[in-house]
C-alpha cells in the first residue's frame, strides 16, 4: 500500500473518530523485511492497513501499538529500536527503528434533524469532512436513502438530544417549522450554549420560529444566537448549492471556536 493510500485510510479512521497508531519503519541497519518510509496503521483491533515488514517483527509492532492505544490521552510519538535476533526471535540481524505516532481524532459532532433533499446532499459534502455525523428524522424511507452515516430514526426530542453533548453543531431540517420547534426547545433545555444551532428556512420562517419559542419561555440570548437562515448568503435555492453555503458556515463557526 503506497503512502497516498496510507493516507486515505488514516482519514477514514478519522473522519469515523476512531483512535489509532500510525507505526513508520524509519531506519533499518543491515537487513530488514520491509524498506524504509514503510507504513501501517493499527486500531484497538489490530492491523488496520500498511505494512512494516510482516512476521514476528510487525507483530510485536502492532501489539506495543495496541498497548499505546489502551493508554488514555495523547502521547509524544516514540521510537523504538529492536534488534531483529535478540528482541524479536528472527533469523536475520538487522536493527529497526520504529517511529510510533497515537492519533486522537478531533471530535466535530454534528446532529442534522430530517433527512429531506438539503440533508441528502450536506450529508455528502460533511462525509467528506472530519466529522462525527449523524442525522435524526422519523421517516425511515428518507433514511434510508442517504449515504453510510449515522441515523437515528425517531421523533422523541428529549431522547434523541440527550444522545448528544454541549459542543454538537445542532441544525434543524424537518419538514417545517412546527417540527423544527421542538427540537430547538429540547437544545435549549439541555445545551443552550451549544456552539451552533440554527434551522433551515426563510427569514418570515425565522419569525415564526422565534414567536413560538417566546411562547415557550425560551431565552432571547438563546433566540439571538440561532442561525436561520442557514449558510452564507451565496448560491440559489438548489439543494447542493444551499448545502454547499451551509457547509461553509459551519466551517466558519468552527474555524472561530479553534
Amino acid at each position: 500500500m503506497g503512502p497516498s493510500l496510507i493516507f486515505e485510510s488514516a482519514n477514514e479512521l478519522e473522519r469515523k473518530g476512531d483512535e489509532f497508531v500510525m507505526i513508520t519503519l524509519i531506519k533499518v541497519i543491515a537487513s530488514a523485511p520491509q524498506v524504509e518510509g514503510a507504513k501501517c496503521l493499527v486500531t484497538k483491533d489490530g492491523l488496520y492497513a500498511g505494512t512494516v515488514g510482516g512476521g514476528k517483527v510487525e507483530a510485536r509492532a502492532i501489539q506495543y501499538a495496541q498497548e499505546l492505544l489502551e493508554t488514555k490521552g495523547q502521547l509524544t510519538p516514540e521510537i523504538k529500536e529492536w534488534n531483529l535476533q535478540k528482541d524479536i526471535g528472527m533469523t536475520c540481524g538487522g536493527v529497526c527503528h520504529f517511529l510510533f505516532e497515537k492519533i486522537i481524532p478531533q471530535k466535530w459532532k454534528i446532529a442534522i434533524f430530517g433527512a429531506g433533499h438539503v440533508s441528502q446532499a450536506l450529508s455528502r459534502i460533511l462525509l467528506t469532512l472530519k466529522c462525527d455525523l449523524t442525522i435524526i428524522d422519523d421517516r425511515k424511507e428518507w433514511l434510508d436513502k442517504l449515504p453510510k452515516v449515522k441515523t437515528i430514526c425517531s421523533d422523541n426530542h428529549q431522547e434523541i438530544i440527550s444522545k448528544f453533548d454541549k459542543d454538537t453543531f445542532f441544525i434543524s431540517m424537518t419538514k417545517g417549522h412546527a417540527f423544527d420547534v421542538p427540537f430547538l426547545v429540547e437544545i435549549f433545555k439541555q445545551f443552550p450554549n451549544a456552539p451552533y444551532i440554527g434551522a433551515i428556512g426563510s427569514k418570515a420562517k425565522r419569525n415564526a420560529i422565534i414567536k413560538d419559542l417566546k411562547e415557550q419561555s425560551v431565552s432571547d440570548e438563546f433566540i439571538q444566537n440561532l442561525h436561520i437562515p442557514l449558510g452564507l448568503p451565496i448560491g440559489n435555492n438548489e439543494p447542493n448549492e444551499i448545502a454547499i453555503s451551509i457547509a461553509a458556515e459551519l466551517i466558519q463557526i468552527r474555524d472561530t471556536l479553534a
